[in-house]
């Protein structure tokens, strides 16, 4: 069976027919751990062996169900899980050794913990007896990972392997999703034990509340129905309650506009006239001021991260706030809420849509005519846009604008982080859920690549598009290998300005100019002038080795014929260099700690918006 990662709306592990249970077999405790991927509808796993999760391996070879993807890197076999994960609605599993295997899962799990990504990381660790004597290969990955795992399990009897793993996709899948680790000691997949399916749970304590109070539902729709400037600020666990159906609804209904984190992008269509744009520290001016000038604001499944509000205490100095959270922790972390409702998203929106018809029903509607007309006068004025590079060169964000436009329907998008991750946000159209793959909390740099990879593992029938800088490129290109012989065809999109671009912005505006190891394409102080312009490494010739076709792209006169070539190639993955122009930056942009009202919508230009609002 398949565990669908929808908050509130997961099956649990059961039996394969018939509500019985499957007759005792006699295995290993390796045999039982492939059987109970099995029988939790695991079918794809992204690892590497070695020595102590080696006898996992063995049984693993003799599964018709699950496939293994053998990775080059486990950071890659983590962010392939991810990728996974996003584009399936299932939960994503890499598998590693001890030590330094399970050590390198540590980037990926903390990144499935920050942006809610159900994730199971299976590590071999040194047998029992051995553990705590700094034995070869040795690491306490329990310890080392318990921040940043929903929970995590050492195993050191082999009976327990059935009832941990089920444990294990239950907790990653519900309430709100994430990463847990299942950490088996060799002796463990050694031993003798008997399999029978399914196990009976053991989690006392986990109760995700998945149902909202229906006074606190009532009391936020006369809120919405009273407010003048409300906004519905959209995060990315309606996408994990597999809620966009609802919300389409509710922003209908009550009429209001509606802002879509960087998490949340595809939740609710960009072309949707109420959408106003991505908020935060590089978002859209009109979303960023809506939600200062908002009298009223509906949080869905968003956490008021420091990059939406920027200095706290300067964010939404008039609103109310409503927050639903299926996550209690998360309500009232950074701001306190007016009004806040514990559930699942879907179920949240479900019941809302429901207590605002009651309230319109006894004639109390909103009337956002002036809001909307502030909101529309403000997208007319400072909609997102870039300036083409003088001199001919190609311009990045073009770059990016045509790949989305030229990407066949139902196209998966992933990004690594900076500069092209902004522009990818921005200029790239995001009408459908599970489009868009990018890491959001954490940032990591080296994301695109594998996520893409383990994307269209799950999705063999989509397209998908890694939109990467050089910087973040040259941390998971090895991945490439993976996907040339796993016939994994992605598409890989070089933003290659020879710099990390963000970084750069960040030294142009803040640091005088001064590009101390930004540039990536010379050395320190330029020694080896020679260099520059060599292109070291050439990414053509980089990704021809490990089995890819790959095309170069300088002249803006070929962009439309290049990408048309990518797009037509699926029998291998496509790398596409694109050498654009170094300067470019992300605009809009909010200075990190300053207030989201010293947003700037370009270089020195500094929006206006009147003294004509109600504040």
């Amino acid at each position: 069976m398949t565990e669908q990662a929808t908050g509130a709306h997961h099956p649990q592990p059961r039996p394969r027919s018939g509500g019985q249970h499957s007759a005792p077999e006699h295995v290993t405790g390796a045999q039982s751990l492939i059987r109970s991927l099995e029988e939790v509808g695991a079918d794809t796993v992204f690892g590497i062996p070695g020595g102590c999760i080696l006898p996992a391996y063995d049984p693993l070879m003799d599964s018709t169900r699950v496939r293994h993807v053998l990775v080059r890197h486990e950071q890659g076999a983590g962010h392939a899980a991810e990728g996974y994960a996003l584009a399936t609605g299932k939960v994503g599993v890499c598998m590693a050794t001890s030590g330094p295997g399970a050590t390198n899962l540590v980037t990926p799990i903390a990144d499935a913990h920050m942006d809610s990504v159900p994730l199971v990381a299976i590590t071999g660790q040194v047998a029992s007896k051995a553990i705590g004597t700094d034995a070869f290969q040795e690491a306490d990955i329990v310890g080392i990972t318990m921040p940043i795992t929903k929970h995590n399990w050492l195993v050191t009897n082999a009976d327990d392997i059935p009832r941990v793993i089920a444990q294990a996709f239950h907790v990653a899948s519900t309430g709100r999703p994430g990463p847990v680790l299942v950490d088996i000691a060799k002796d463990a997949l050694q031993a003798k034990t008997t399999f029978s399916w399914p196990p009976v749970m053991d989690l006392p304590g986990y109760r995700p509340v998945t149902k909202p109070h229906a006074k606190q539902i009532r009391e936020a729709a006369k809120l919405i129905t009273a407010a003048r400037r409300p906004v519905l600020y959209v995060g990315g666990g309606v996408l994990k309650a597999g809620a966009t159906a609802e919300l389409k609804v509710l922003a209908e209904l009550t009429g209001a506009p509606v802002t879509t984190t960087l998490m949340a992008l595809g939740a609710f269509p960009d072309s949707h006239p109420q959408h106003v744009g991505m908020p935060g520290m590089h978002g859209a001016v009109t979303a960023v001021t809506a939600l200062q000038k908002a009298d009223l604001i509906v949080a869905l499944g968003a956490r008021f991260d420091d990059r939406v509000t920027g200095k706290l205490d300067s964010f939404a100095p008039h609103a109310k706030i409503v927050h639903a959270d299926i996550d209690p922790a998360e309500i009232g972390k950074n701001r306190a809420a007016d009004v806040p409702i514990v559930g699942d998203a879907r179920e949240v929106i479900a019941d809302l849509i429901q207590a605002v018809q009651k309230e319109h029903s006894e004639g109390h509607t909103g009337d956002y005519t002036a809001w909307w007309k502030d909101l529309d006068r403000w997208r007319e004025t400072y909609p997102l846009g870039y300036d083409q590079p003088e001199g001919g060169s190609l311009s990045p964000q073009a770059v990016i604008e045509r790949i989305g436009q030229l990407a066949p329907e139902g196209t998966i998008f992933t990004a690594g982080v900076g500069q092209h991750q902004m522009w990818a946000a921005h200029f790239i159209q995001y009408d459908k859920p599970a489009t868009w793959l990018n890491s959001g909390g954490a940032g990591t740099m080296g994301y695109a690549v594998p996520a893409a990879m383990g994307a269209k593992a799950g999705a063999p029938d989509r397209t998908v598009w890694a939109i990467d800088g050089d910087g973040c490129f040259q941390m998971t290109n090895q991945e490439l290998a993976t996907c040339a012989l796993n016939n994994i065809p992605i598409k890989v999109a070089i933003i290659n300005n020879g710099a990390l671009g963000m970084v750069r912005q960040w030294q142009t505006l803040f640091y005088n100019q001064r590009y101390s190891n930004t540039v990536l394409h010379s050395g320190p102080d330029d020694v080896n002038p020679e260099a520059r312009g060599t292109r070291v490494p050439d990414f053509v010739k980089l990704s021809e080795a490990m089995g890819c076709y790959a095309i170069r792209c300088e002249d803006p006169a070929d962009l439309d014929k290049v990408i048309e070539e990518a797009n037509s190639i699926n029998d291998r993955p496509v790398v596409v260099d694109f050498i654009v122009h170094e300067d470019a930056m992300v605009w809009p942009m909010v200075a990190a700690g300053t207030s989201n009202d010293e947003i700037m919508a370009a270089r020195d230009v500094r929006p206006d918006f009147g003294d004509n609002e109600d504040d």
